[in-house]
């Protein structure tokens, strides 16, 4: 690479295996795993921006980063004007509705009106709207577990990987919203400014994707916002 360019990444669960594809790629890491929010790599062509999650999409819509990994979930969720090359084989999970077991899917729309806990208020309005289910829809930064459990709602709507912690709470899942999974993302301008270096960088994570596919079965794919 001839310039620097910076990336987003979440800190969290998805940062470990942002990483570890982006190394199998062949871009220079960070020099370090310290609480600094902003890392150079060990050769010192990328500048790395370590986010919050919901953050990452913003840092990269604005230009304060070139590229990003997000899951899709808070991608779709934000509605930011970014490009979308790549999924990536990373952060798999589920966006579902959950509640106890005394609901259905089909006994949903027996309801006069559901009151829903969720951290993903726009998939979740937009989910209940095309499924013509009036619901109130409750916003939650935290566990929204316990919705069910205090009496604040009758359902959630949240991410889950294995559905371990839905049982542990006596919930279920009912139907699924979205299929999430890590996805590259570009700012618009430097995917046109610096269109060679983003394509170089985009090239050699197929290369990684495809491989990998090669083995398994792993879904892939690209999606440009309009």
């Amino acid at each position: 690479m001839k310039q620097p360019v910076t990336i987003a990444l979440p800190k969290g669960r998805l940062l470990e295996e942002s990483l570890s594809i982006l190394g199998n790629a062949g871009f220079s890491l960070p020099t370090a795993t310290s609480r600094k929010l902003i890392i150079d790599s060990t050769n010192g062509e990328v500048h790395y921006i370590l986010a919050k999650p919901w953050d990452v999409p913003t840092y990269v819509e604005h230009g304060a980063a070139d590229l990003g990994i997000v899951g899709l979930d808070v991608l779709r969720e934000r509605h930011l004007d970014v490009y979308e090359p790549l999924l990536l084989p990373v952060g798999y999970c589920r966006l579902v509705v959950a509640g106890p077991p005394t609901f259905s899917p089909a006994s949903l729309r027996l309801q006069s009106v559901l009151r829903v806990a969720t951290k993903f208020p726009n998939l979740t309005t937009a989910f209940f709207r095309r499924e013509g289910i009036s619901a109130e829809i409750i916003g939650l930064s935290g566990s929204v577990e316990l919705g069910p459990l205090v009496g604040l709602s009758d359902l959630i709507v949240d991410l889950v990987q294995t559905g371990a912690t839905l049982r542990e709470n006596g919930l279920v899942e009912l139907q699924t919203i979205l299929a999430s999974q890590g996805v590259l993302i570009a700012n618009r301008a430097s995917f046109r400014l610096h269109k060679t270096l983003v394509h170089e960088m985009i090239a050699a994570l197929s290369d990684v994707i495809l491989s990998k596919s090669a083995a398994q079965e792993v879904p892939t794919g690209a999606h440009n916002v309009a």
